[in-house]
């Protein structure tokens, strides 16, 4: 008896160190094996949008590289938060990714409760952003963003159109607030088109909606007084427009963005594989010439860079909500 329990135990210790080395190593060749048949790319938002065309382009190059097609999904629903569910508790093989925003990061911030914890989703790749143009009525008497927040001091204070708690354009009038003092009430609208009506209508004295949205009513349209961008850069179709940054808001910077997560638990080597690929994608003269005549700033990048640039909005962004009490009451 006493031999039979110690070979028990030999073999048993024998199977456990190896354990990690089988899971290694089928992690290893699921990777070598990826994608071995399409890919679902669940767009937590309505098809038409910002983020859901940069999903598209990214899609269509990332196929071409990967050779499997790519599918869109999409899932709209809470502020994001449905289709990111369901990314969250699929299986972390590579073949159902979350097109992601800054709602992936800030939604738990703001939210009473989530779903699923932020770890549940990893960071893949950058796809590509859509910088936030702030925006007042044609005859608005502001001629730059210094103008409308020193206005926004007078009195009341100003609305301020937002596509809804913890959005982009509450964030950036919140920025305003608590960085510089601007006196903007945020009011909620269900979406980018219906906030930008509000201030085509006059219900409200400004918004900041992405450039996708916005540039067709400045350049073609002229129906917006486009007062800065929020992005760290011009944008590349309306280069005339200067940033919130070199017009002295330093701290005013954000934009509509848009990458991928996958399940937490995805081989790295998948990741990876993903990230190059849509890198490419996001490099091709004909996806760049698209998507930057759109007001889109393709980006791509590695895995690493997107992991750096998720963390420092999530700590940036973090300090906003405190500072803001963006949290839900």
């Amino acid at each position: 008896m006493f031999l039979s329990r110690r070979s028990l135990l030999a073999q048993t210790l024998v199977l456990s160190a190896l354990a990690p080395t089988m899971t290694a190593t089928h992690a290893a060749q699921a990777a070598d094996n990826w994608p071995s048949r399409p890919i679902r790319l669940v767009v937590p938002f309505s098809a038409g949008g910002a983020n859901d065309l940069m999903a598209r382009s990214a899609a269509e190059g990332a196929s071409k590289v990967l050779g499997q097609p790519v599918v869109i999904d999409n899932r709209p629903g809470a502020g994001g938060t449905v289709g990111a569910d369901m990314v969250a508790k699929a299986q972390p093989d590579g073949y159902t990714l979350l097109v992601s925003a800054a709602g992936v990061i800030s939604n738990s911030m703001i939210k009473k409760s989530m779903p699923f914890k932020d770890d549940a989703l990893q960071p893949g790749v950058m796809i590509g952003l859509a910088p936030s143009v702030i925006v007042v009525p044609k005859n608005a008497p502001y001629n730059n963003l210094r103008d409308f927040v020193e206005a926004s001091k007078k009195g009341q204070g100003f609305n301020f159109a937002t596509a809804g708690t913890g959005s982009t354009p509450h964030f950036v009038a919140e920025m305003l607030n608590v960085k510089y003092g601007a006196k903007l009430q945020p009011v909620p609208y269900k979406s980018g088109s219906e906030s930008t009506t509000a201030v085509l209508g006059g219900q409200v004295e400004g918004t900041s909606e992405a450039s996708i949205i916005a540039l067709p009513h400045i350049v073609n349209e002229g129906k917006f007084k486009a007062l800065a961008t929020t992005w760290t850069q011009r944008i590349s179709a309306y280069p005339q427009l200067s940033t919130a940054v070199e017009q002295g808001f330093a701290d005013v910077q954000i934009a509509h963005w848009a990458g991928i997560h996958a399940p937490k638990g995805t081989p790295s080597a998948i990741l990876d594989k993903l990230a190059a690929a849509v890198d490419q994608a996001m490099k091709e003269p004909a996806t760049v010439e698209k998507l930057k005549g759109l007001g889109i700033e393709p980006v791509g990048g590695t895995r690493a860079e997107f992991v750096k640039f998720v963390n420092a909005e999530r700590k940036r962004l973090g300090e906003i909500v405190k500072a803001a009490h963006m949290q839900e009451k």
